[in-house]
């Protein structure tokens, strides 16, 4: 059975992270519901949400047992650290995220991602999005690292800033038997 501390993981960072990616390998590795937050944000032809139901869905959302959630939504951050017992904040390098970006545009262009709600197929970014991904070690992650250092002691907190990071984070979790480890 999954230990009361992992039961409601929240995943933030930025564009291209791989925060999509590392939310279904939670959900998988852990037996938890996965919940990308663009995929319920951005509606068909990628119309946002209306502030008010948002904010209804999130109470919603948080409210569950269990969950990983997976994106930033700064709005609704505070909700959903109060919420969580598990925050993992994928910290990496801008030139990476970007070059993420640029490989799941090419990868998906013109088709829904599995990470987003059907009516919004892939399409070139934008250069407010791509300035977001550039900016955000110097913009977006103070911020989020002094929320992150004010949490209660009751929450676990992981700051992943490489994929080895990732990587070793995954196999923590799998059994000694699994992992490779005796």
């Amino acid at each position: 059975m999954l230990p009361m501390s992992m039961r409601r993981i929240m995943v933030i960072g930025s564009g291209g992270a791989g925060k999509s990616q590392l939310s279904r390998a939670l959900g998988q590795c852990l037996n938890l519901p996965v919940v990308h937050l663009d995929a319920r944000f951005w509606q068909p032809g990628w119309i946002e949400m209306d502030r008010t139901e948002w904010n209804t869905e999130m109470d919603r959302l948080v409210s569950a047992d269990s969950w990983v959630l997976d994106g930033n939504y700064g709005g609704s951050m505070d909700a959903r650290l109060d919420a969580c017992d598990t925050v993992i904040f994928l910290n990496l390098s801008r030139w990476i995220c970007l070059f993420r970006m640029f490989k799941r545009v090419a990868r998906n262009y013109g088709r829904p991602r599995p990470d987003l709600g059907s009516g919004c197929p892939e399409q070139l970014p934008d250069w407010a999005f791509t300035k977001w991904i550039l900016t955000f070690p110097d913009r977006k992650a103070p911020a989020i690292m002094k929320k992150l250092q004010n949490l209660s002691t009751e929450k676990t907190v992981y700051i992943l800033r490489t994929r080895a990071d990732v990587s070793a984070f995954m196999t923590s979790l799998l059994p000694a038997d699994m992992s490779g480890t005796a």
